[in-house]
This record gives C-alpha cells, structure tokens and sequence, in this order.
C-alpha cells in the first residue's frame, strides 16, 4: 500500500461562528487535496470553538446534524477524508466528540471523549464509554482518540491490540502542558507501535493559552512533521511498509505479559 498523505490542520478558527469554521475546514481541505493528501485532521471541538462557555447547548448537535452534512460537503468536494471535532447532542446529553468522514460524505466513525479535562469540560459534557472506535481508510485501521484521552497510556496501548495503526487525536493543549505535544505524543507512538496525528488548537481563547505544535509521530518514535505556534498546515506521510518493520523489529508487543497486569484494572 501506499503511504497516506496526511494533513494537520492546526487552528482555533473563530470561536462561536460555525459557518466561519466550516470556510477555513473547506479551505484547509482544497490545500491539503491539492498536496495529495487524503486525509485532514482538524482540533478538538474545532465546529464550534473550544472556550465557547454557555453556547455549548446552543451549538450542539447530533452526529448527522447540519455541521456533519457540510463537512460532507467538503470532503466529497475536495475529495478528502475529514476529521473534526464538535459538540455532539444526542437527547439531553452533550458530549466531546469528533468524526471522521470519508472522501464520498459517509461517516466513518465517531468518538465521544471518555476522559474529561477541567472543570469547564466535567460541567458541559457527559464522558464517552466507548474506548476503542475504528474505522479503515485506504487500507489503514484508523483510531480516535481526543486530547486528555490519549495521556493515559491504557487508551493507546488498547488501540494497539485492537490493530489501529493510524490513531488521530484532535486535541485543545494549553499552556503549561506543552511537554504533551513535546514528548509524550512521540513516546505514546513508539511504546504502541503506531502512527500518533496529534492536532491542535493555537493562541489565546478565552481564559486558555493553546499551544499548537501540532505532530505526526511515527512509530519509532521519531516526529515526521510539526507545526509551530501559530495557524498552520503540515502534512505527513504514514508509511504501512515502515509501519510493518518497525512492529517486526520492536518487541513490545509481543512481550507484554498480560497476567501480571490484572491489577492495573
């Protein structure tokens, strides 16, 4: 199989206004199809805005709402697989979620946030139960995670013997904690043998500083691209070739001795 181009759409866009939101995602994903990528992974809650306080409700909506058909839109317009993050209302429950649409409109999967940052996050969305969501895309199996989601290790580590080799992580990273982005993501990579797309936001929103430094980690370990501080578009490759030897060559895996570890749960 051939690598898959990804893009990391590293953005904050304007908070509150869903309709700007959708033109920078539509913009984003003519430049990233026009690089040859097939993929465009966008932040957390980036439909909406993150700090957006009492409009949560307001702007949530099911997971086959307005937002999900014009991000269809984009994606069969520009021919691109899209990932995005948005507050998803299913009865009278809010939660964190993010979906991953195919690059002929269908949805291919969608994740609710199983671990919930802070106080402003607690107070708005109900956590998710569902631990490992997959989906497959150009001959890759493709996981979701979002941001605090993926800083406990026992997240990844299922997805990786549940075979994910691509996990994207749509995330809100904040100052201080920019030693996530730095160090954890690249490590989160190489202890589960896959492909990490960590995209975030960027600069201030409401009472956060979010850090960018959006990455594409490989699994040894080694960061293919990354985005600085500001608004940007990188994009990576995640090679299935290279995939297949690094899991032949590392031993984790295959190590692992699950009957030691019943204490952990």
């Amino acid at each position: 199989m051939p690598p898959l181009r990804t893009a990391l759409l590293q953005s904050s866009g304007r908070p509150g206004a869903v309709a700007e939101n959708l033109k920078v995602l539509d913009e984003a994903a003519a430049r990233a199809a026009a690089s040859g990528a097939r993929l465009l992974v966008a932040p957390e809650l980036f439909l909406t805005g993150y700090a957006i306080g009492d409009a949560v409700p307001e702007l949530a909506e099911p997971a086959d709402g307005p937002g999900a058909r014009a991000v269809a839109e984009i994606a069969v317009r520009h021919g691109i697989a899209v990932l995005y993050g948005y507050p998803e209302r299913d009865g009278e429950r809010i939660f964190n979620a993010s979906q991953l649409i195919g690059p002929d409109g269908a949805s291919l999967a969608n994740y609710r946030k199983t671990h919930l940052f802070g106080c402003f996050e607690q107070e708005w969305f109900t956590p998710g139960e569902q631990t490992v969501v997959q989906t497959d895309l150009d001959g890759l199996r493709i996981g979701l995670l979002i941001c605090y989601d993926v800083e406990f290790p026992e997240n990844v580590r299922a997805h990786a013997l549940a075979g994910t080799d691509l996990l994207l992580v749509p995330t809100a990273q904040m100052h201080p904690f920019q030693f996530v982005a730095e160090s954890v993501i690249p490590v989160r990579a190489f202890e589960s043998q896959m492909y990490v797309a960590y995209v975030n936001r960027t600069g201030p929103e409401g009472e956060f500083e979010f850090v960018g430094l959006s990455c594409l980690a490989g699994p040894d370990g080694t960061v293919r691209t990354r985005a600085g501080r500001g608004e940007e578009l990188v994009i990576g490759e995640v090679d299935p070739e290279f995939l297949a030897a690094s899991r032949a060559a590392n031993p984790y895996l295959n190590d692992r001795r699950p009957g030691l570890y019943g204490s952990l749960a």
